[in-house]
């Protein structure tokens, strides 16, 4: 597994002033689902912008994403079509660049990145907050198996995978072990600045 990032920074420094929320976690934490309700929560508000990533995987109804070829993201990634990039479990995965507008604009904007990305993130964005969502082992492995998506590879290593925490750092950690409804109005309340918990 790889991972690399590539920003575009301005070159004045950070970009903002809009809210980068990034949302992560490990594979079965429930991200998809939970980004999935707050953005039916948020659907009413243009400052709140939910783009869609770029993916060298099909869409699926558990994941709505844009997706590429290889070569097709190879020659979007050379042509500097994105914000971001990265590569794990065998995919490629990239933001598409437009979200720089909507930070300079004032937007806050959410996507589910890796946790590899978030120190380079940081760096080029003047407003970054991270929302780690997780869950016990064995709901992870009961999700995982559920899902069943044999393009992601072994489930196994996807559960023993591990990622310094330190390179998370996160603002906010939600355990989604509950109501997905419940998490979902958490949140909400960190994308919309309004604290987390009840």
């Amino acid at each position: 597994m790889s991972e690399t990032v590539t920003t575009a920074q301005d070159e004045a420094g950070a970009i903002g002033p809009g809210r980068l929320v990034l949302v992560v976690g490990p594979s079965g934490a429930g991200k998809d689902t939970l980004l999935r309700l707050a953005q039916a929560a948020c659907s009413d508000d243009p400052d709140i912008v939910f783009p869609r990533r770029v993916v060298t995987r099909a869409s699926s109804t558990d994941e709505d994403n844009i997706a590429l070829s290889q070569d097709d993201f190879r020659r979007a990634r050379e042509h500097g079509d994105f914000a971001v990039h990265w590569e794990a479990h065998g995919h490629a995965y990239a933001l598409p660049l437009e979200i720089n507008d909507d930070i300079r604009a004032g937007r806050a904007v959410v996507v589910n990145v890796s946790r590899t990305v978030i120190a380079a993130l940081r760096h080029a964005y003047a407003d970054v907050v991270v929302v780690a969502i997780t869950a016990p082992p064995d709901v992870l492995a009961q999700r995982l198996a559920a899902r069943a998506r044999h393009s992601d590879g072994n489930i196994a290593d996807r559960l023993a995978r591990s990622v310094d925490d330190a390179s998370a750092n996160a603002d906010v950690t939600i355990l989604n072990a509950g109501s997905a409804d419940y998490h979902s109005r958490q949140l909400v309340r960190v994308i919309r600045n309004e604290g987390w918990q009840d």
